[in-house]
């Protein structure tokens, strides 16, 4: 997963997740591989980033150039229940706070992605400009909607990024295509 930040001071490039389940869980079955879960931290690159991480003083600048887009599109819709939604976001940015934070229904998030505004992707606005590369990776995980799973086995303890509430089946094609045709069942343990 890619994180953009502007005005923290992060560690450029991919960084290895401290994750307490991982790190329990290679101590219990000493496999011969690990393979944690690396995220990676691109300095203001917000078009290939999946979270944005920006320092309060400079979420402004993030704001703004969705105000733009929003403000140059709702001049030229004539659809009303788009202008609604994009009153409602404009209304949003205009309170400094990026639109991931607005709540909107799956029609009103579909007329919001077709614009694709920066602040619609899941955004930590800090005040403080050196937080724990750690604490970021998490609360975007958890700003995102996303999780880890875990396969575990003598050979290697892997962590897997999904979407919360995935199914067992999507989980297994992430590891593999083949393994979510042939599925047949899953051991879930909560931890």
């Amino acid at each position: 997963m890619k994180i953009a930040y502007t005005g923290l001071n992060l560690p450029e490039g991919k960084i290895k997740y401290h994750d307490e389940i991982f790190v329990s869980l290679a101590e219990k079955f000493q496999p011969a591989k690990l393979s944690p879960y690396y995220f990676e931290f691109l300095p203001e690159d917000y078009e290939s980033a999946d979270i944005i991480a920006i320092a309060d003083e400079h979420v402004l600048d993030l704001l703004i150039l969705d105000m733009e887009k929003i403000e140059g599109r709702l001049s030229r819709t004539e659809d009303p229940s788009e202008k609604e939604v994009l009153k409602k976001c404009l209304s949003q940015l205009e309170d400094q706070k990026p639109i991931c934070d607005l709540f909107l229904n799956n029609s009103e998030r579909a007329i919001v992605n077709a614009l694709r505004p920066m602040s619609f992707k899941p955004t930590l606005v800090s005040k403080d400009t050196s937080p724990d590369a750690n604490v970021v990776c998490r609360d975007g995980m958890e700003k995102a909607g996303m999780m880890f799973f875990y396969t575990i086995g003598k050979q290697e303890v892997h962590a897997w990024l999904v979407e919360k509430d995935t199914d067992a089946v999507t989980c297994a094609g992430k590891i593999h295509s083949d393994l979510a045709r042939g599925f047949i069942k899953a051991e879930l343990v909560s931890f």
